[in-house]
């Protein structure tokens, strides 16, 4: 509203005119001049009153529904998580895998609504601690739902990073019970003690009430340390208790000891490109979505941006830098009369060395993109463009080393996501303290004289800052100890009252066609359990009819002793034929019972499958009793197969 727009309605509701104002000549006229400056000023100021809630209310509505449009990127995390874990594992245990992935999202929802969110955010005026939330159980009070909404997608982050490194052996009970622990309880404490106002460890709270007194707080911008740190060290723990999977570290029957790790290859590279890609996309608004829940709101947009170009930057450089580095490291023979040099055996050590071919492998680039993602999102809204490209190198670097130290130490993580998440998270927070501008970090959280360690030293004005770098290490030290003091009990539980890991025919035979209904080409469960027993000369099966027929194997084997190794083949060969006639009413030849121990280790699906098969000798030497109870001791760690 204008000046003249005022002032017209004015005299309007006055029932002046302009001559009644520009009259001079009584007092009367002076005093309806009065009162129109009046009204003018009035309906001025009202109308701009109410231009100002109405900005505030669209600025809220905005704000609000990039708030929801950023967690429905965070939540669409799901389904990239989802692709990768699935093209990691084989097609035996596909469903199972996928199955674990959608609950993490449906009980988490639970959790977080219930207690998690109260833990995590539920502060009470004058009755806050740093430790844990007091108010807001199952949302009461609570006004800001698309807050709630943000935050519950990032505890279901948190807790399915646990998913792809547990794959192919972990019970669905345990699994959704850690999920709830975890959403529900353990990560709450942690985004509660880094992430609330009344944290001891946040960057917002008072100085008095940090722990130690910290002059700085913890900064993680968007959860490296809260999200992926908590999440990996979960990972960490439950892999160490709960095993190996079969064939990884020993021998899938026999159990022995193999003289190097065997990798264990996922049914489908395809399905891991595109889960990695719709990480990458959702990333944006797991880290830019964070720079809307500032509390210094006029620079939301430049630190928004910020944090969009720093985990572009970070992402592209750690993929580059594995996927080099590995070519380095590994170089794939090149046989002999492909390359036309013969065998000779007069060659000289330079050219067999020569007689190698670059590797580009796929799979660590993949997975070097992930870790990039992961280190620069503690820091992607505090650094400068050209620091995001040095964490991501960091990061490539990492994950590499981190992937070899897993296997150096006997411990099988399908989806590699101990170096991606932990280690990369430990070294995200390790980032802010060491890059982080003090520019940035008083645009995005109003704090001046922040600096990291080597921006405070290639400043020559400021002296060397390391406050914020102990800040960090105090941090990973917290969420480190915290999580894992909580859940290796918790998981050792779960384990010696055999809730944790499946039966050993379950997991050769597969989790799909064992728990969820699915087929493959492997034996059923009943078959594969006979079959070994009658290999290794164990306990007759319950069924009557093939009582009789174990029996009859086991005496042609004790008469076969004395023949030659082909005989005794032959005639296990068709004991083996009887007995699964006997059992599915099916035609076997020879070669089909061969093969029966062979374990379908994924098929070629036309989009990165490799159809291999894990061959056995069907030789009483190469097996290991299994009774029905699925009793097998191969060496693994823990009780991993005592259930």
């Amino acid at each position: 509203m204008t000046g003249y727009d005022a002032y017209a309605a004015c005299l309007t509701s006055l029932d002046l005119t302009d001559g009644d104002i520009s009259s001079s000549s009584s007092s009367n006229n002076s005093t309806a001049a009065a009162d129109l400056l009046i009204c003018v000023t009035n309906t001025i100021q009202q109308h701009a009153n109410t231009t100002t809630a109405q900005l505030q209310e669209y600025h809220d509505y905005t704000r609000t529904l990039y708030i929801i449009l950023a967690a429905a990127l965070v939540f669409f995390m799901q389904a990239g998580f989802a692709m990768v874990c699935a093209g990691s594992v084989r097609r035996k245990n596909l469903q199972n895998t996928m199955l674990k992935n959608l609950l993490d999202a449906c009980w988490a929802s639970v959790g977080f609504f219930t207690v998690g969110f109260a833990f995590a955010f539920g502060d009470r005026t004058g009755k806050a601690n740093g430790f844990i939330g007091t108010a807001n159980f199952f949302l009461l009070d609570v006004e800001d739902y698309s807050f709630w909404l943000f935050q519950y997608t990032f505890s279901a982050a948190a807790a399915t990073i646990v998913a792809g490194t547990l794959a192919e052996r972990c019970k669905m009970a345990a699994y959704i019970s850690y999920s709830i622990f975890v959403s529900g309880f353990v990560y709450p404490i942690v985004v509660h003690a880094v992430w609330s106002d009344y944290g001891f460890l946040s960057i917002t709270n008072d100085a008095s009430r940090r722990i130690f007194n910290l002059e700085v707080g913890v900064i993680d911008f968007a959860g490296c340390g809260v999200v992926h740190l908590t999440g990996g060290a979960v990972a960490l723990v439950a892999t160490w208790i709960l095993g190996a999977r079969r064939g990884v570290f020993h021998d899938e029957l026999s159990g022995e000891e193999l003289p190097k790790p065997r990798k264990i290859v996922g049914h489908s590279i395809s399905l891991q490109m595109v889960g990695t890609l719709i990480l990458w996309f959702c990333w944006y608004g797991f880290n830019s979505g964070s720079a809307l829940l500032l509390t210094n709101s006029d620079h939301q947009s430049v630190i928004a941006a910020l944090a969009a170009t720093n985990t572009t930057l970070s992402a592209g450089t750690a993929g580059i830098v594995a996927l080099i580095t590995n070519m380095l490291l590994q170089r794939k023979p090149v046989h002999s009369n492909i390359i036309g040099t013969g065998s000779s055996n007069n060659s000289s050590a330079r050219q067999q060395r020569r007689q190698h071919q670059a590797l580009y492998d796929l799979n660590p680039t993949l997975n070097g993109v992930l870790s990039g993602l992961v280190a620069i999102t503690g820091a992607c809204g505090v650094v400068e463009p050209w620091c995001a490209v040095l964490i991501g190198t960091v990061a490539g670097w990492i994950y590499l080393f981190g992937a070899w130290l897993l296997l150096k130490c006997k411990l099988d993580d399908a989806v590699n996501g101990i170096p991606i998440h932990m280690m990369n998270g430990i070294w995200g927070l390790l980032a802010v303290g060491i890059f982080a501008n003090s520019n940035r970090v008083e645009q995005a959280y109003g704090i001046s004289d922040v600096n990291g360690v080597l921006t405070s030293v290639l400043d020559i004005h400021s002296t060397i800052d390391g406050r914020l770098l102990s800040s960090q290490c105090v941090a990973i030290i917290f969420i480190s100890i915290w999580t894992m003091a909580i859940m290796f009990p918790f998981f050792m539980i779960l384990s010696k009252q055999g809730y944790f890991r499946i039966l050993p025919n379950h997991e050769m035979v597969g989790l799909d066609q064992s728990f969820h209904g699915g087929r493959n080409n492997a034996l059923t469960i009943q078959q594969f359990t006979i079959y070994q027993n009658l290999l290794a000369g164990g306990k007759d099966d319950n069924d009557s009819k093939l009582r009789k027929k174990a029996k009859m194997l086991s005496k042609e084997r004790e008469g076969s002793s004395n023949t030659n190794s082909e005989e005794r083949q032959q005639q296990q060969k068709t004991s083996q034929r009887r007995i699964l006639e006997e059992q599915d009413g099916s035609n076997y030849g020879d070669d089909d019972v061969s093969s029966i121990g062979s374990i379908n280790d994924g098929g070629d699906d036309g989009a990165g499958g490799n159809g291999r098969q894990i061959e056995s000798t069907p030789s009483s030497s190469n097996f290991r009793r299994i009774d029905m109870t699925g009793d097998l001791t191969d060496g693994s760690r823990g009780s991993s197969f005592d259930e």
